[in-house]
């Protein structure tokens, strides 16, 4: 049986366009119904959506739920109440010089046709987050699911014209060349998670066609560890979220800061907190994810001799399996640190204090989030005064990203705008001044 060609790319984009200047995408209720249909294929495939999540990366049931399919429809339902808010045109005051006669306002306008370029590690939830705010804008979307990822997006690639207004969504599957044809579009705005390398692709790209971009990177976001803080506290919430998908998470802790003496007494406590979050066999807890492919697996067990193995250190190239692993004495310029990790190695670095961490931290990169663990009101604030970074978490890793009122996005190296929620709006529209001054 004879399969049609796939849309050339150019051919998409064009349909879309069309679609959007007939003003289809522009009501609310348009909107509203396109995000009642996502939430639904969400709701009513989750077991589909699950078993590809596993396929690919090996996550559970459990943490499909939690970090890809719960997550984006929690997203959906906080876009639906509060949608109507974000919309409403917002009154600015006018000058006496225009008279009384004369009003001022802003209101919202979609783009046209955005693209989301969706990443591996979470590749349900990266895709899909951001299209709710694109459709939530009133724009037609291209989505492009990740390749390295290849049973989420033939799940999504099959699900989504199921659901959505096919239109004005549209689904372009494939690797590099598919990446290129769709870049060498003109998009009314191009929204990336990746990494920096193609970061600079895209922004290549769209600056042919003066399109705005919106590129979420990574980076190394350090964890730093103060000496009065509760060690075995701080030791469970560096597991739970340094490990979460075998650490292959762009807001994981990257490495640990602290000085030598709080160093040592954290080995032991991070070696208890494995035990209970993945028992004394990780290579069995059915919570414990794989790596993505051979080529990361490699990569990252190249950089298991940058210090001493404190726990894990295990691996099994057939089964792309790494143990959950904290190295010890790593030098600074160690390989570890020369690159974000994305993977489930967790290098301790000392300093001698506070001063010293700091300087540390803005020696390099912005990071797209920094986590500090410290009962001292006076070293929090220094760190919220003293450096930059995409968000800033005290005491608990990765959960501000789950706080729909928050915005998401790095800053420098790890990346530019930034969404969730109304922010999502923000990206995926233009706020239009508006003034009218009557004839008579």
């Amino acid at each position: 049986m004879n399969h049609p060609a796939p849309e050339r790319p150019a051919d998409v984009v064009a349909r879309l366009r069309a679609t959007f200047r007939t003003g289809r995408t522009k009501p609310v209720e348009w909107r509203t119904g396109q995000l009642r249909r996502l939430r639904a294929l969400l709701t009513e495939n989750g077991s589909d959506l699950e078993a590809a999540l596993h396929a690919d990366l090996g996550k559970s049931a459990a943490e499909a739920q939690r970090t890809e399919i719960g997550f984006t429809v929690r997203e959906i339902d906080h876009t639906l109440d509060q949608l109507a808010d974000w919309l409403r045109p917002e009154p600015a005051p006018v000058p006496a010089h225009l008279g009384a006669d004369a009003t001022a306002w802003t209101q919202y306008d979609p783009l046209g046709v955005v693209l989301v370029i969706a990443p591996w590690n979470y590749p349900a939830q990266l895709l899909l987050a951001p299209v709710v705010g694109a459709l939530a804008a009133g724009n037609a979307v291209v989505a492009k699911p990740s390749e390295l990822a290849p049973a989420t997006s033939a799940a999504l690639a099959r699900l989504l014209p199921r659901y959505l207004d096919t239109d004005a969504v549209a689904v372009v599957e494939g690797g590099v060349p598919e990446t290129t044809a769709l870049l060498a579009e003109r998009f009314d705005h191009i929204f990336y998670t990746g990494n920096g390398t193609v970061g600079r692709i895209v922004m290549r790209a769209a600056a042919e066609h003066l399109t705005p971009v919106t590129l979420e990177l990574g980076g190394k976001s350090p964890a730093f560890v103060d000496r009065d803080a509760d060690l075995d506290t701080v030791a469970a919430r560096l597991v739970a979220g340094k490990f979460l998908n075998a650490g292959q998470t762009c807001v994981a802790p990257d490495y640990v800061l602290t000085d030598p003496e709080t160093a040592a007494a954290l080995e032991p406590a991070l070696v208890r907190a494995v035990e209970a979050q993945y028992g004394t066999d990780p290579a069995r807890s059915t919570e414990y994810a794989r790596i993505v492919n051979e080529r990361h697996f490699d990569r990252l067990t190249g950089l298991l001799d940058s210090g001493r193995v404190v726990v894990g250190g295990g691996s099994d190239r057939s089964r792309k399996y790494l143990a959950p692993t904290v190295l010890a004495d790593v030098a600074p310029d160690a390989p570890v640190m020369r690159e974000e990790i994305f993977g489930p190695i967790l290098p301790i670095v000392t300093v001698p204090g506070l001063d010293e961490a700091i300087d540390f931290v803005n020696d390099r990169d912005k990071p797209l989030a920094l986590y500090v663990f410290s009962e001292s009101d006076g070293t929090r604030e220094r760190f919220a005064a003293e450096t930059s970074s995409g968000g800033l978490g005290h005491g608990l890793p990765l959960a501000h990203l789950t706080v729909s009122d928050l915005p998401f996005g790095g800053v420098g190296e790890s990346g530019m705008g930034n969404y969730h929620g109304r922010y999502s709006i923000e990206t995926f529209s233009h706020r239009k001044a508006v003034l009218k001054k009557p004839l008579g």
